[in-house]
């Protein structure tokens, strides 16, 4: 016997796969991510539903991987735009952004899809909020990344071999 679906119920055990579908970070190159995702414990629990990114008001937006905008439009006084990925089920959203695209619209990886407000986010300075969905889901926009694009420190060479006594443990710090 099943009743209606309860809020819990829109939060899985474990986060589906997500594709490393990007080929590009949505605005600049390996911006700061100054708030990661803090998945919700339930529906409407409380969280950070995507990262937000630092960068310039006016600046460019565009998008990770190709799709179909889903949406362009205002949401609680924000510009918003989501694209439906191609070939998934997945969803990502942008905002604050004035959007340069209208739902319906195909787009490419790279392609822009609007520039980020100067205000209407919840950063302190102007940030870029990128959110991933599956279905109602929310998930790791970074996810998206593959690996060698998702490291935002510097590369680090280790020694392959230990290092002579007295030494040190060979690990860079």
């Amino acid at each position: 016997m099943s009743g209606p679906p309860t809020a819990e119920a829109a939060v899985p055990a474990a986060a589906p796969l997500v594709p490393a579908l990007a080929t590009a970070w949505p605005v600049g190159t390996r911006p700061r991510v100054t708030r990661g995702w803090e998945p919700p414990a339930s529906a409407y629990g409380p969280g950070h539903r995507g990262v937000d990114l630092a960068t310039a008001a006016g600046a460019p937006v565009r998008a990770v991987a190709a799709g179909r905008v889903s949406f362009a439009g205002r949401v609680a006084g924000r510009g918003v735009v989501s694209v439906a990925l191609a070939g998934t089920a997945l969803r990502t959203t942008y905002e604050p952004v004035t959007g340069t695209v209208r739902a319906g619209d195909e787009v490419a990886a790279g392609d822009r899809v609007g520039t980020v407000e100067a205000t209407g986010g919840h950063c302190v300075t102007p940030c870029l909020h990128w959110g991933l969905l599956s279905g109602e889901t929310y998930l790791d926009p970074l996810s998206l990344l593959p690996p060698w694009l998702r490291s935002t420190g510097p590369s680090r060479l280790l020694p392959l071999t230990e290092p002579p006594p007295g030494r040190g443990t060979g690990h860079l710090r």
